[in-house]
């Protein structure tokens, strides 16, 4: 395995914890969204909302662990991409469309985690392409 993917997959473990982490404060206590998130329009954050935020962070946080643990499993990297490029047109809608967030430190660290995933990934399409390629060209 490449250098490159030995790297991806560790940054993809750590946000994946790191998102269960956000998930357990999300059921424990809806006020960390009103506090970090959502400072745009507090009042429109309430349990129902944060245990629905608090699911749709705990599915990727596993899909993402999953892809750390087989990173060469295309479809799955397909669909963990996808995780980050939903969370950044969340991220960014709820800024600058529905103005339920501000640009805040607690805005900005997703916004800048999943850019980077994102931009993380699209580099590692190449290496994963290049040992698929590689592992054929083996077996013939």
């Amino acid at each position: 395995m490449s250098r490159f993917l030995a790297v991806l997959r560790s940054w993809l473990m750590m946000v994946s914890i790191i998102a269960a982490g956000n998930t357990l404060q999300s059921f424990r206590d809806h006020s960390f969204l009103c506090d970090k998130l959502y400072t745009g329009t507090p009042s429109q954050v309430n349990g129902l909302q944060a245990r629905t935020f608090g699911i749709w962070t705990l599915l990727s946080s596993v899909i993402r662990c999953a892809c750390a643990i087989d990173i060469r499993n295309k479809t799955l990297y397909h669909v963990t991409l996808w995780t980050f490029v939903l969370a950044l047109i969340h991220f960014l809608s709820e800024v600058w469309i529905y103005h339920t967030a501000q640009m805040t430190i607690g805005v900005m660290a997703p916004l800048m985690v999943s850019s980077f995933s994102i931009l993380g990934m699209l580099i590692g399409f190449q290496y994963i392409e290049e040992q698929l390629t590689t592992s054929s060209k083996k077996r013939n």
